[in-house]
């Protein structure tokens, strides 16, 4: 009786072909003895009938050497030679090996910013389906492997806030069932920031619901843009690190090009004092204007959320540049307000700088019809048609900051030079 791979190695000797045969455990011979993985070529092969079977001989365990292989007669493609590689397409291989384990996707927030983030990096998007079923709910289909990968989800939480927000928890709980390694959340804007303390009685702190939200799903990694105020990073737990990238590094490469006159930075509330002396620093720093640049700070008194009763000027603003310094604009009432309160105390030109253009309701009519000279914003929320024929309104991009801080995280290499 002729086990089988007697019978296929018969076969094969009897051809004239190399016999290939991984005997992984067990050589074929009537008393099975033990024999370790190796290859046969026709001359390893015994074909004198040992009690009416075949048998292959026991050989060393070296891999013996077979003959060549016709590539016609076995449908084998000769091998090709090794060609060299030119500079990009090495850089290319050493960009996907630090890269192999490295997923993006993105929700509907922000596809553009999560597509020039992903280009940056020298990556496709994941495939991936976020949709709605047919009453409207969230439909969440993640199409590629992502077990034992590096996930990012990009995914800013902008208008509509519930429906983005939405979208990213069940992204997050999607890759997390799905067994992916590690799952990091960049969000180029956090919404519910504003909501960060209990101003009166009978009020959510939104922004501390909204961090419990997502680590309940599962998130490894926070990275995101110019957070309304820095405790936001403790609303999340120990586990959760939290990295708050400043945008305002793509402003003073922008602003350190113009021609300024007696520059003065100024921060439109008492709370962003800290935000507008960074900025102030960072220019002074890589443009070496040292002390040429001031600092002031408007003080304003609100009647009520999103409505300013009054404003004072503390700082000398006369016959110099200003830039009003801010993290997000919503209406611009507030900036458009402080716009012409500078101009009132003798400012030569005014413009404005913001990490997150909201620009709800009037925002984008106010700036058009205010005093300043331009406004300068970043790409975190998506924009639209009206911002883009608003000539006073400048949008800079964070994708590269983002793809950097990225690459940062999965490569375990330092993200404080981002900070500077």
């Amino acid at each position: 009786k002729l086990n089988m791979f007697q019978v296929a190695a018969r076969r094969l000797a009897t051809l004239g072909a190399p016999v290939a045969v991984a005997v992984g455990a067990y050589s074929y011979s009537q008393r099975d003895t033990p024999l370790a993985p190796t290859a046969f070529s026709k001359s390893d092969v015994a074909l004198a009938p040992i009690a009416g079977s075949w048998r292959l001989p026991l050989v060393s365990p070296t891999v013996a050497s077979c003959d060549a292989v016709d590539p016609e007669k076995f449908g084998k493609p000769e091998k090709e030679e090794t060609r060299e590689l030119s500079s990009k397409e090495a850089a290319a291989l050493r960009m996907r090996k630090h890269n192999g384990g490295m997923k993006i996707f993105s929700g509907n927030g922000n596809m553009a910013l999560a597509s020039e983030i992903a280009t940056s990096l020298g990556l496709n998007l994941g495939k991936a389906t976020v949709g709605r079923f047919a009453d409207g709910e969230v439909n969440v289909c993640i199409h590629e492997n992502v077990r034992g990968k590096d996930v990012y989800v990009i995914q800013p939480t902008c208008p509509p806030v519930n429906e983005n927000l939405m979208e990213l928890l069940l992204m997050v709980s999607t890759l997390r069932r799905a067994s992916a390694r590690r799952i990091t959340v960049v969000l180029p804007y956090y919404g519910y920031a504003r909501q960060d303390r209990k101003m009166q009685a009978r009020v959510p702190i939104s922004a501390a619901d909204v961090a419990r939200l997502l680590e309940a799903m599962g998130i490894d990694r926070v990275v995101a843009v110019d957070l309304h105020c820095g405790q936001i990073q403790g609303f999340f737990g120990p586990r959760v690190p939290v990295d708050n990238l400043d945008g305002g590094i793509v402003g003073i490469n922008y602003f350190g090009d113009k021609d300024l006159h007696n520059p003065v930075i100024v921060s439109p509330d008492a709370g962003g004092v800290y935000r507008a002396k960074k900025f102030k620093e960072g220019l002074a720093s890589k443009f070496d204007l040292g002390s040429e640049i001031g600092l002031a700070m408007i003080i304003k008194q609100r009647a009520r959320a999103g409505t300013v009763d009054s404003m004072d000027l503390v700082g000398d603003v006369s016959d110099a540049d200003c830039i009003i310094v801010d993290d997000m604009i919503d209406t611009a009432g507030t900036l458009c307000k402080a716009a012409d309160v500078l101009k009132a105390k003798g400012a030569r030109r005014v413009f404005a700088f913001a990490s997150h253009a909201l620009l709800s309701g009037p925002g984008n009519d106010r700036i058009a019809n205010s005093c300043m000279e331009e406004c300068v914003v970043l790409n975190t929320i998506p924009t639209t048609p009206q911002r883009v024929q608003n000539e006073k309104l400048t949008e800079l991009s964070v994708a590269g900051l983002l793809a950097q801080a990225v690459f940062n995280i999965h490569a375990k290499k330092s993200i404080s030079a981002l900070f500077k």
